[in-house]
């Protein structure tokens, strides 16, 4: 069970006494077993995980890794890996725990080393992760020294996966909630940073995802955001006509200039485009934790350029961006 206590007291803290007033019935509401049927499955699961004490953790801007092999009993590393495949399919990572390599579908380490000397330091901040899937990054944002991370994600079994393993890990001031960006009250503005990567080409409407972004941050706040983008000028937008590697709620790819202007509309300043990088093979692919397809899959057979459908393939920009 997380004590989710130290969270709705920084939340008071930084008068935002109406969110924590709503948040304990918001976190109930969406996390029990009416919401999905695998709930108790998946709860199941994280439940079946060893509860390890004083054991080894290294978690900086390099490494992250949660105990040593020889700190589990034969039968915890059991209990491990059972409980792990329990929370099938795992999508971000990698995890090492207690000696176990949890090989996830993203190599998300190597999207936190291209960006992480470019942002400005977490030490001390309070840090919005905005889509975070399972927390991998909330975890290493905490690793820099945030002062407490919060990361949102309505879907329950990336929640789950989380909780799996900040159980391994113990207390921190991490939390990852079932809920979407729309579920924090409007002009929450009490984020010091505020990460949006990977969300902002699933919005039918990126203009209104900018504005909910800046809102939820304070004066002289930080935006990094992440998306997929074009080659092209100022005013050049892709806009799929059915899927776009296979994903079927793709919306917006813009040019990084169209990005930015699109932002400086929305109250953003000091834009700054600190990485551009074409998504390879080697950092999303399937493993033996993501069986499924993947981008291997979604790319055209003769031309790696190209998604099947005839499309650039994917290319992510990263921006930051301050507040007034």
């Amino acid at each position: 069970m997380i004590d989710y206590q130290p969270l709705y007291q920084e939340l008071i803290e930084r008068h935002a006494a109406h969110w924590a007033a709503l948040l304990p019935n918001q976190i109930y509401q969406k996390l029990n077993p009416a919401a999905h049927g695998n709930f108790t499955l998946w709860n199941d699961a994280v439940k079946q995980l060893p509860t390890p004490k004083n054991h080894s953790k290294q978690l900086d801007n390099n490494t992250f890794s949660i105990g040593k092999t020889n700190e589990l009993s034969t039968n915890e590393h059991q209990q491990l890996e059972l409980g792990l495949k329990g929370l099938f399919p795992w999508r971000k990572g990698p995890y090492d725990l207690f000696g176990l390599q949890l090989d996830t579908e993203w190599r998300s380490d190597w999207k936190w080393e291209r960006i992480k000397d470019h942002i400005s330091p977490l030490a001390q901040r309070v840090v919005l992760d905005v889509g975070c899937g399972n927390g991998y990054h909330c975890w290493r944002m905490h690793g820099a020294g945030a002062r407490m991370v919060v990361g949102i994600d309505p879907v329950q079994l990336h929640v789950l996966q989380f909780q799996a393993i900040r159980r391994l890990y113990g207390e921190a001031p991490v939390y990852v909630l079932p809920l979407a960006l729309e579920d924090i009250p409007e002009k929450t503005s009490l984020f010091d940073t505020v990460f949006s990567m990977g969300v902002l080409y699933h919005r039918r409407s990126p203009i209104d995802h900018l504005i909910d972004l800046r809102n939820r941050l304070r004066s002289g706040g930080e935006l990094v955001l992440e998306t997929l983008v074009i080659e092209g000028e100022l005013g050049e937008v892709l806009v799929p006509e059915g899927r776009y590697a296979r994903m079927r709620n793709v919306w917006f790819l813009p040019s990084c200039a169209t990005l930015m202007s699109w932002m400086q509309r929305c109250g953003f300043k000091n834009m700054q485009v600190i990485d551009i990088n074409q998504t390879s093979i080697a950092e999303q692919r399937s493993t033996p934790w993501m069986t499924f397809n993947s981008l291997q899959d979604f790319l055209d057979p003769n031309d790696p350029n190209l998604t099947i459908e005839g499309h650039p393939a994917p290319r992510r920009a990263t921006i930051i961006a301050t507040i007034d």
